[in-house]
């Protein structure tokens, strides 16, 4: 980067250097009065001609000094530098302290609805003020890594930041760099370079929809078009109906489902005509009815999994070739297994150590095999009150048969099917039978239960035995292969230094499980952020030096004990029920 820590820059002192981009860089600085600013320096030669207003000027740089609203940074300074013979612009923005949406997803997980709506709201007063202005101003690049959240307020209090594509509308056409933008939010006019107070509206539909379903809408890999056009296959892709899981989530009804799609529509005319109109619908003030060609809301947990399957799953080949064998050929063609009298299968157990992918593994299960998937937790269907629990389980099977194939998930099954034998609660011991009741040949009902555990040892016999969960699969830390491809998997969509030496990471990582790697991967590409820097092989391997192992040796030991006795070589602890 051009300028190093204490460089004098516009009457400011560099604290630290933070990113360099293609035609700017940013810096942490004390401005004359000692506090914390963030400083912009725009190179104007690097910029495109839609970035600069008819007078020459970096748009952003005339854009800052107007901005004047509480979602929005603002700008302090702005200025002309002459740097080797170059023109720059430089804009001194107010300094929050905080993190980015993306950064907090990343570090929390998903957000639930009813903060994902106060985002989506917060993000559309601040377009609303821009769209208002006399000379209205569209942001163009409304993404989770463009907004800021304030670590002294509120998500209501959340900054909409960088305004390097901004335009003032009415400007020239000027086609996106997608290398610079991130396509899943531009709405379909935008490729050839229109942008309007609609464009906006279809980015925060986009982020609605990462932050209330875990994805971008309409999402490819890019990488696999083998030459093929992006924006054809993107555009292609939107011909389909937009799929969205009715997920079991408080407050994600139809309302906001076609809210939604109504933001995500093809047609620019079809969506909200303002940033206001959009609140009203998220806030449920004016009806919003399915388009046609808009959302396709499916119904309650059932919706077919898109995804890569197993491909998002590094090494385990010898298991992904078991599950195909045994469970996804006899769910996906049950005539034929039925025709040579074999047993269609009813579910499958995996077990083993915490943080080694068990819940990772099922889910991209469900979007090998294509079929619809139910995630549960025993204390989804548990409930205080009589009989209760045993209907929820029911009700869980008739809606899982209803919309067959269906495959079950239930984390931490043995919370819900612990071992009679023990001192139980006659509703807990109900609730053991009606599960082995209802798990009475779902395989030919086309249902799938998956359960997962770290405790099989104490799961009722009587649910391990044939027609019940008699697949049992034991995911343990990963090997050198897969630790290898952990490695890869993690990196390859970040930024990391060439030199990257993946089987040494393997061999250093011996006994780590799943959950481990992606933490060495995480904290050394915070590091890398911290220091303005790629992800390098020193990064990683002092970050592995200074974390010790999740699972310990005498944990393992027993796991493998464990798995030694569900797999039959040596005698169970227990003795086992006969029959139900």
């Amino acid at each position: 980067m051009r300028f190093a820590k204490n460089d004098q820059v516009a009457s400011c002192t560099i604290t630290f250097p933070h990113k360099q981009g293609t035609y700017a860089e940013t810096y942490r600085v004390r401005d004359a009065e000692g506090k914390t600013r963030f400083l912009k320096c725009i190179d104007c030669s690097r910029l495109d001609r839609w970035q600069v207003d008819d007078e020459g000027r970096a748009i952003e740089a005339v854009i800052a000094p107007r901005l004047n609203h509480h979602n929005l940074c603002q700008c302090i300074d702005t200025g002309q530098l002459l740097l080797d013979g170059r023109q720059h612009a430089y804009i001194l923005w107010e300094f929050v302290s905080g993190e980015t949406l993306a950064q907090r997803l990343e570090r929390q997980g998903t957000l639930s609805v009813y903060d994902a709506k106060q985002v989506a709201k917060a993000v559309l007063h601040a377009l609303g003020w821009l769209h208002a202005q006399a000379t209205p101003i569209v942001h163009n690049e409304v993404t989770i890594q463009n907004v800021m959240l304030d670590m002294q307020g509120t998500l209501a209090d959340l900054k909409l930041i960088d305004f390097g594509h901004a335009r003032l509308l009415g400007q020239p056409p000027g086609k996106p760099d997608l290398s610079q933008l991130n396509p899943f939010y531009l709405a379909p006019e935008r490729f050839s370079g229109v942008c309007s107070v609609q464009t906006d509206l279809y980015a925060v539909g986009a982020l609605l929809h990462l932050l209330v379903h875990g994805r971008l809408p309409w999402f490819i890999d890019l990488s696999r078009l083998r030459g093929r056009d992006p924006v054809e296959a993107i555009l292609a892709e939107r011909k389909r109906p937009l799929q969205a899981d009715k997920d079991d989530k408080f407050e994600l009804d139809d309302q906001l489902l076609n809210t939604i799609g109504k933001a995500l529509c093809q047609d620019p005319a079809q969506r909200f005509r303002t940033a206001e109109e959009f609140i009203q619908a998220i806030d449920g003030e004016i009806p919003v009815e399915p388009l046609p060609t808009g959302v396709r809301p499916a119904p309650h947990d059932r919706a077919p999994q898109p995804g890569t399957g197993f491909a998002a799953v590094a090494g385990m080949d010898d298991l992904k070739e078991r599950l195909r064998a045994d469970i996804i050929e006899p769910l996906n063609h049950p005539e034929e297994y039925t025709e040579y009298g074999i047993t269609i299968p009813n579910g499958m157990l995996l077990y083993g150590p915490p943080g080694c992918g068990k819940t990772f593994f099922a889910k991209r299960l469900a979007e090998e095999a294509g079929f619809h998937f139910m995630a549960k937790t025993p204390s989804d269907l548990q409930c205080r009150w009589v009989n209760a629990t045993q209907e929820n389980i029911a009700a869980m099977f008739k809606e899982a048969e209803d919309n067959a194939p269906t495959i079950i998930f239930i984390d931490e099954i043995n919370a819900l099917v612990p071992n009679r034998e023990q001192e139980l609660h006659q509703m807990h011991r109900d609730a053991v039978n009606e599960m082995l009741a209802q798990m009475d040949r779902t395989g030919e009902r086309g249902v799938f239960l998956i359960g997962a555990t770290n405790f099989p040892d104490t799961l009722d016999p009587a649910f391990l035995r044939a027609g019940r969960l008699d697949r049992k699969y034991y995911v343990g830390p990963p090997d050198f292969k897969a630790r290898k491809g952990l490695f890869e998997l993690y990196l390859k969509t970040r930024p990391y230094d060439f030199g990257i030496d993946y089987e040494k990471l393997a061999c250093l990582t011996d006994g780590r499980i799943c959950a481990d790697i992606k933490l060495i991967v995480d904290d050394a590409s915070r590091k890398a952020r911290q220091q303005a820097s790629k992800i390098s092989m020193r990064l990683l391997t002092d970050t592995i030096a200074s974390q010790p192992p999740s699972l310990k040796a005498d944990e393992l030991r027993r796991y493998e004990k464990v798995r030694a006795e569900m797999e039959g070589s040596l005698p169970t602890t227990h003795h086992r029920r006969i029959g139900f």
